[in-house]
Parts: C-alpha cells; structure tokens; sequence
C-alpha cells in the first residue's frame, strides 16, 4: 500500500467521527458526542437519526449485514448476523436500520459461558451499544460494538465492567487533579497491546489434531534446534511471513487499527505485531480484532497462525504485554517532569498506582489465570507468578529517599558517547526494561508482561482501573479538606506514608532467581504459581466488596467470573486429555506397532539366512515396550480423566486436573516422545518439531 493509499484507506472502514460529523445534522452530532463524552443518556430520535447514517454509510461500503459484536466470557468475539432488507409488499425491498436495532440486540444468552447466572433454559439477553467504540465493516457486515448483559441485568461479558471500571477511575481521577486545580474535560486510560503469535505450514497444522483441537501440540520430541543460537530474534523476515504482514497491516489500517511495529520474535516460528497507544476499551477492541485477522490472513498463504500460550515445548512461548497509562486531556499522568522529586502530581499517581498493584497482587495474578499461561509463567520466558514492580534506575533512588527521608540528587538524561565521531551521541532512558518483572515502569507508562498470548485483557484492566481508583479515592478522601497552604505538605506525607507502607511490592531484581522467590516469601507477596491457586481469590469476600463498593462487578457477577474460568480450566484440560488419548490409539500406536513389526519382519528373515543383527533385535524390544508403556499411560489417563470430569465441586475439581491429570499427560508424552526419537521419519504419523519450527 503506497503512502497516498494508506493516508486515503487509514480508516476506510470505520464509521468515524469525521463520517458523523458529515453525515449527522449537527444538533444530532452534538447530541450523539455528548453520549459518548459526558454519558448521556441517547434519546431513541437521535438513534434513529444515527442508524439512517450509518447504514447508508455501510452501504456504499459493500455492507449487506448489520451485527452486534460482543465479547462473552469465552474471552472471544461473538456476532449474529442480520440483513437490512426489510420486503415490500410489491416483491421488492427496502435496506433499513432502525435506532431500536442500533440500540439493542437480543442473542440467546443461554449457550454462553455465564458461571451460573444464566441456566441453559433461560434464554433471553441482551446486547447494548457502546457508542464509545466505533462501527466498523468485517466481511460486509456492519459491526456495531456492544455491552452484553443478562435479563435480569447482569453482565454476561468483558466489556461492560471494563466500561464501568473506565467510568470510575476517570470520576475518582478528576476529583485528585482538582486537588491541583486542574479540572479537565476528560481522563481516559490509555493501552497498548503487544501480540505475540507464531507461523507454521497449513498443511503441518491441519495434520496435528492436537494444533487442530487444542491449539498447542501435545506430543513432539525435542528438535535438533531450538532458539539457542538466538539468531531468529529481529532477524531478517522470510518472504511469505513478510507478505502476510503487509497484507495485515494494510487491513488493521483500513479498520483504523494503529499497527506500528512487528518483528521476528525469540523463538522459531515466532512473532509480534505492536500498535501505537490508544484509548483503552478500543485497544482491547482493536487487539480482539487485530487476533481474528491473524488467524484469517494467516491461510491466504498457506500458513497457521498459533496464538496458544505455549504451542511448542523446549521454546518460549508468547504472551501479550498490556502497557497501561492514564491521560487528562491528553496528557499523559505517568509521564515524569523535569524533576520528579518537585513533580508532586505525579508521584500522587505513581503512589496509588504502587498501592493499586499490591493491594490487589491476588486478583491481577488471577486474571491472568489460565491452563494455557500456566505453561509461560515463571519459566524464564515470561514473569514468574509473584506480583512485583520495576521503577528502574531514576524512579527507585527517588521513591527510596521518599520512604527513608533522603535526599536524592536529580540529574538530567545521561549522554551515551558511542566513540565513533561519525555516529551522534545518544541519550539514556530513564529506565532500563527488566524483562523478568510483571509490572514495570518504561518511561510513561507501566507494561504488565503477564497476559497470555490468546486473552482478552479486559480483565487485567478491570483490575487495574478500579484498584487504581480506589487509591484516588483515598488520596481524595484524605486531603479534600486540607488548606491549600497545607496541601503540599500533606500530599507528600501521603505519598511517603504510602510508598512505606507498600514497598514490599517494588523489586529492581532478576525475577528468575530462586533467591527472589524466597526473597518474596519473607516479604509477605504471594506466589501463586497455577491456576487452582490463583482464581479463588475472586471470590474471596474482600475482593467481592471490593467491586461491589465501586459499582463495577457484583457479588453475582463476581461468582460468575470465578466459575466460568474455573470450568474452563477444567474444560480445557479435560479436552487435551481426550484428544492425547485418542491420538495414541488411532496415530501412534498403529505406527509404532507397524514399524516394529516390518522390523521384527526383517529381523526373522535375515535370521533364516544364519545373519543376527542385535541391533534390531534391540530396536524392536524397545519399541515393543514402548508401545505397552504408551498404552499404559493412555489407559491411566483415560481413568483420571473420568474420575476428574465426574467432580462436581469446581475448585476441587481443579485441583485434581493439575494434580493429577497434568502428571499423567506430562507421563504419556514422555512415552510417545521417547518412540518418536527411534523411529523412523518415515513411520511418524504427524509433523515432527523439526519439521514445524523450520520451514522455508
């Protein structure tokens, strides 16, 4: 895509503010903007007004279907696709849209995951538009971004209380800043998604069950190679993998997704997409779609897109960075002043934001929760599974002389002399990246590195924002009432008090060693390294209050999040045992079993011509009883697994999935593994790692 198309095609297919602006009467503009800028409430004219525009508007963009796309607790994307033709009576049509149909949706609500606020013979639910993230066109059909809630009203998805929790924390933030005489219009948390993915042959996908049903291989003995030569990591990209990522790019900029970077990533195979900062519920909107496209361009060149936390063993696996910040009127909270130490605004929010993290460590490690993240977290790939935070060489010295009552000399951004006179000087960050800590401070914003590769990281925000607000409301609380001669004083006490109470939580070390997880114990964080560890505490009565005090989850919706991402723990693993047993019976074991038997063949006819060969005389025992070591861990299995699924309390249930069927997985790979490294390529019935992680 040249440069004039980008500028003319950025967008395209969004029903932007400049398409409002040219299509709406301009009181209907005004009225539409202050919904979507002060929340107020649309009235259904102005909805009809909005939908007449944005039809016509789809329209002449192909469009023939109208949808509301919204996101259930499955974590995905969900859309029932409607026709504008409404029949006439004279055998022709008419292409209409109502406001009523803009509003509100009615999906059957019983199919969802819905932790149990919905039974299956309750059907009815509704979609709700969000006019804060706008329309756009998928596939000729005009996608209306919606809330999705229950019957009786309570939220069956991501999205709504990631919009409450937006609410709150801007309400809560103008009440600080006021504190400072500043009273802005709007304060909006801003993120930026970092989505790591890998690339492998279509044909090698489509002959792996395993890829194909749990989006991961179960099975695969170590590859010759790996990542060790680090070699793949920003290196040169291959032609096809190059041409699917124009042709990404050129579609995440027609739907007005802001794409900037994408590189090679550490392991084979592996790679990552970055946009540029925006608004948080539309980046989490943008990152949702941005995850479809990959998977859906992905096959025009013969390829699959793998967004598993952990699709191979013995690499690394892929996660997706969440970089969080807070902005009034555009600018940026968490960006330092000149002088941090005198930039007291700024340490108000770097104090609750400290607060925030380790006050709530429990519930931001329970978002990202899940059987595929268990695979990353800790293993030298990806953060361990204890909450800590990096301030990084200019913001640590500044936050311990606060807490110890010490000067610190500031200093401006250090110049690097790279001793080549051709070459400019450069200038220091403030802070290095540490790679092994999950919550870490990068200049002006903060980069939370746990998040799976595949999750929707509204829940991650949810818990920021409203941990974060609730900090504000303190600080607010606190210091309302002060005298404004006073204010200052107070404010830095408050900041001090705050910073002392909470500096268990920072740590500027290596995340990886086993002294910091000792190091951690003694601190009091927690290190809850699974799943069946982490998710109970969302339904701890603290943290039920916690949301329920802020308006943003109730005690019902609280319970219901708990018990749809610990069924689908259970789930998840209950299909990967299903499908390893299945492809030890009707893939490896009848070609193990073949293999042997041409060589037990071979063996008996040399033997009738006087020549012993010991060799496939070994050969043949050992695959012999490798087959009856895979069959026995295929039946082991297959019996934990009933046992387990027959459970009914779902945390107890969890906990024999990790305890005991996990095991018995790790168990019957290493069987079919060790058969995999003594027979022939010939004989294997799917796609070896080698074969996979290095194709051409």
């Amino acid at each position: 895509m040249s440069k004039d198309r980008v500028s003319a095609e950025y967008g395209s297919l969004v029903f932007t503010d400049a398409d409002m602006q040219d299509r709406l009467p301009k009181p209907t503009y005004k009225e539409l903007k202050r919904t979507i800028d002060e929340g107020e409430p649309i009235d259904l004219d102005i909805a009809n007004e909005v939908a007449h525009a944005m039809k016509e508007w789809a329209l002449e963009h192909g469009a023939t279907h109208f949808t509301h796309w919204f996101q259930p607790l499955t974590g995905i994307t969900s859309e029932k696709h409607d026709s504008f033709i409404s029949p006439r009576g004279d055998g022709t049509v008419l292409m209409t849209f109502s406001g009523k149909e803009l509003v509100q949706g009615e999906p059957d609500a019983s199919s969802f995951p819905s932790g149990g606020l919905r039974a299956t013979f309750e059907a009815r639910g509704y979609t709700v538009w969000d006019p804060i993230s706008p329309a756009f066109i998928k596939d000729e059909v005009l996608c209306i971004p919606t809330a999705f809630i229950s019957y009786t009203g309570e939220a069956l998805d991501k999205k709504t209380p990631l919009l409450r929790s937006e609410v709150l924390i801007e309400k809560q933030a103008k009440r600080v800043l006021a504190l400072f005489g500043r009273t802005p219009r709007r304060v909006l948390v801003t993120a930026g998604l970092e989505q790591e993915y890998f690339l492998i042959k279509e044909e090698d996908y489509q002959a792996r069950p395993d890829l194909i049903l749990c989006g991961r291989t179960l099975f695969g003995a170590e590859p010759a190679k790996g990542q060790e030569l680090e070699e793949h990591y920003f290196g040169a990209i291959r032609p096809s993998v190059n041409a699917f990522m124009k042709e990404v790019d050129d579609e995440l900029w027609k739907l007005g997704i802001p794409a900037r970077t994408k590189h090679n990533e550490v392991a084979p195979c592996q790679h990552e997409l970055a946009p540029i900062y925006e608004l948080g519920t539309r980046a989490i909107d943008n990152n949702l779609l941005t995850m479809e496209k990959l998977k859906l361009m992905a096959t025009h060149y013969g390829l699959a897109c793998l967004e598993h936390e952990k699709p191979f063993e013995y690499v690394n696996g892929s996660g997706k960075h969440d970089n969080w910040s807070i902005a009034a009127d555009g600018e940026n909270l968490l960006e330092p002043g000149d002088d941090p130490q005198d930039n007291l605004q700024f340490l108000v929010v770097l104090s609750c934001l400290i607060a925030a993290v380790d006050e709530h460590a429990d519930l931001l490690r329970a978002t990202v929760a899940t059987a595929g993240n268990d695979h990353r977290l800790g293993a030298n790939e990806a953060p361990p599974a204890i909450i800590s935070i990096f301030l990084g060489d200019d913001l640590a010295p500044i936050v311990s002389g606060l807490i110890n009552h010490t000067e610190v000399a500031s200093h401006d951004r250090e110049e690097i002399d790279l001793g080549v006179p051709q070459l400019p000087n450069l200038f220091r960050d403030s802070t290095d990246r540490n790679r092994t800590s999950p919550f870490a401070f990068t200049g002006n914003k903060f980069e939370f590195r746990m998040c799976g590769s595949q999750q929707n990281v509204s829940d991650s925000n949810v818990v920021l924002n409203t941990a974060v607000a609730e900090q504000f409301d303190r600080f607010a609380n606190d210091l309302e009432n002060i005298p404004e001669e006073r204010f200052v004083k107070q404010a830095l006490h408050w900041v001090r008090r705050t910073l002392r109470e909470h500096q268990r939580v920072i740590f500027e070390g290596n995340g990886y060693s086993p002294e910091w997880e000792l190091e951690a114990a003694e601190r009091g964080l927690l290190n809850n390294k699974t799943t069946p560890d982490a998710l109970p505490c969302m339904v701890i009565q603290k943290n039920i209050d916690f949301f329920e005090k802020y308006g943003v989850l109730n005690e019902a919706e609280s319970h219901a999040r708990y018990m749809a991402a610990a069924e689908q723990y259970s789930k998840l693993l209950n299909i990967e045992s299903n499908t390893m047993v299945a492809m030890v019976r009707n893939l490896y074991l009848p070609a193990v079993a073949q293999y042997s038997a041409d060589l037990a063949t071979g063996v008996a006819a040399k033997a009738e011509i006087g020549i012993v060969s010991a060799t496939e005389k070994d050969l043949v025992r050992t695959l012999t009883e490798g087959m009856d070591a895979m069959y026995a861990a295929a039946e082991d299995l297959e019996e934990k697994n009933l046992e387990a699924r027959a459970i009914e309390d779902v945390h107890e249930q969890n906990v024999r999935y990790r305890d005991e069927i996990v095991p018995a997985m790790a168990e019957l790979r290493r069987t079919v593994d060790a058969m995999e490294k003594v027979c022939s390529k010939e004989c294997w019935p799917v796609p070896s790692y080698n074969d996979m992680l290095f194709y051409v």
